[in-house]
């Protein structure tokens, strides 16, 4: 298989990487991080003229008809610079759900918008108490006249404060899951800021009017294969943290002096330093590995969960040797490396941690064969 990317893909890496360091220095991005919204709405309709919200979507859709591995190329760009526009969670993920199940006239309605910046969506699905992978909705969805009544709370909706439309998951009276369309202003929204500097909202819904998503019919299938495809995502954008991180060691390990010569010169600090970089190869290795199933056309949720575990164990190792070996400066405010260990620890918690993934991982041990040598 050629890892290599095609002059298309590394022009698209390199505009997009241009794009967001012009924009994000340390310092510009913690300004950035302090206003109302929390991200640029500047770079992100910047974003949408070069086609990157689109990227996903089809051309009959509004978007560009990419594929898998040019979202990841750009998402880890986005781990790169910590670039605070919500991406993922306001279009990939949401605009995935909608151009996988949607009618073509919903897709007609929603998606061109989104490709172009003027619509910011969010998916509902996490509820309080939930655990990924939740097999269960408690909030619930019934037919009335010629829409649908929603009653639940979601929570947390991740940049839901600023979203215009939701996609929200809600059991349906026969205790299959539905997607539903819902005005984010028809629900009670209650909007935060998380630990790592970006947005979340809790949604309160009573009997919300709501518009089916879709053709009517079990929906946890097309929801799985959605969250598998943004797994990949938020390996990739690991991938990309992970990346500057170590830089960032590396080049402080060589400029750093302690008695007269630099940190470079103790060999257990350089040893530590190469331990990352396995670490960061073995997340790259099953990132690659997952998007080249996407590729395939074959989104599997074992596959996603493997490259997951993968993924959370490095950035655990990265992100704390990161800190260790920068000293007290690394978990101060002013310092990019704190920034980058704390969004690595926010993107393990999202669709499942380490331990949920192993979990899920360990379940399946019982249907594989015995081995013999």
């Amino acid at each position: 298989m050629d890892f290599e990317l095609t002059d298309e893909q590394g022009l698209l890496r390199d505009t997009v990487r241009e794009l967001l360091a012009r924009n994000y220095d340390p310092e510009s991005r913690l300004k950035v991080l302090d206003t109302e919204l929390g991200w640029n709405r500047e770079v992100w309709s910047q974003l949408a003229e070069l086609g990157v919200l689109g990227l996903s979507f089809s051309e009959e859709d509004g978007g560009v008809g990419a594929g898998p591995v040019e979202t990841m190329v750009v998402m880890e760009e986005f781990g790169r610079r910590l670039a605070p526009e919500p991406l993922l969670d306001a279009v990939l993920l949401p605009g995935g759900l909608i151009a996988r199940v949607g009618t073509p006239a919903q897709r007609q309605r929603l998606l061109p918008q989104v490709a172009a910046g003027e619509t910011l969506l969010a998916f509902a699905h996490a509820e309080p108490g939930s655990r990924w992978p939740a097999t269960e909705l408690t909030t619930s969805a019934v037919a009335e006249g010629d829409g649908y009544r929603i009653t639940g709370l979601k929570n947390p909706v991740p940049h839901g404060d600023c979203a215009e439309t939701l996609v929200v998951s809600a059991a349906l009276p026969d205790d299959s899951a539905g997607l539903f369309l819902v005005a984010a202003d028809a629900a009670t929204r209650t909007a935060y800021r998380t630990f790592d500097g970006s947005r979340g909202a809790q949604f309160e819904f009573d009997k919300a009017a709501a518009e089916l998503l879709g053709e009517p019919g079990d929906a946890a299938a097309a929801i799985s294969a959605e969250i598998t495809t943004a797994q990949a995502s938020l390996c990739a954008e690991s991938v990309g943290a992970m990346t500057e991180a170590l830089r960032l060691t590396t080049e402080y390990l060589t400029t750093r002096k302690q008695f007269g010569v630099t940190l470079s010169k103790f060999q257990a600090l350089t040893q530590r330093a190469a331990n990352m970089y396995v670490s960061l190869e073995l997340a790259r290795s099953m990132s690659f590995y997952l998007t080249a199933g996407l590729a395939d056309g074959a989104p599997d949720p074992l596959v996603a969960s493997r490259a997951r575990l993968q993924a959370s164990r490095s950035a655990r190792h990265i992100g704390q040797e990161a800190i260790q070996m920068h000293g007290g400066i690394g978990v101060t405010a002013e310092y990019p490396v704190s920034h980058y260990t704390a969004r690595l620890t926010a993107i393990e918690r999202m669709f499942g941690g380490g331990f949920e993934h192993l979990r899920v991982l360990s379940d399946r041990v019982a249907g594989y064969g015995l081995v013999e040598l």
